[in-house]
């Protein structure tokens, strides 16, 4: 027996009448939670770089970055020298967090970088 089953008000034990007011309601939800009144959603956009023989920044706002030495010589990142083959990961943590400006620099011959950021 369900919630809704209730005899007296003439369907004999047929709950249709409160499971479509119950439907209707979870449609509702479902329609403000689309249309984005309750909650807008979050849009996360990946970009990706390949620079070399250059210096530049990562601005500020970011979600997330990565950097991946691809050349045969060193590069630079945030001050610290990367070796090819190697990978940094930064990562803002918590929902809406966000990073500060990172520098890079592929200037020495033979650097290369692979540059991933969500922003």
């Amino acid at each position: 027996m369900s919630i809704g089953n209730v005899k007296t008000e003439g369907n004999k034990g047929n709950n249709f009448p409160w499971q479509l007011k119950m439907l209707q309601g979870l449609q509702g939800i479902i329609d403000t939670l689309n249309a984005g009144v309750c909650c807008p959603p979050q849009k996360r956009i990946p970009n990706f770089l390949r620079p070399t023989g250059v210096s530049g920044t990562i601005a500020t706002g970011t979600f997330s970055m990565s950097f991946a030495s691809v050349g045969t010589a060193n590069a630079t990142v945030g001050g610290i020298t990367l070796k090819p083959g190697e990978t940094i990961n930064f990562d803002a943590g918590a929902l809406n967090n966000t990073l500060g400006a990172v520098a890079y620099d592929t200037t020495t011959a033979g650097a290369e970088l692979i540059i991933s950021t969500l922003t």
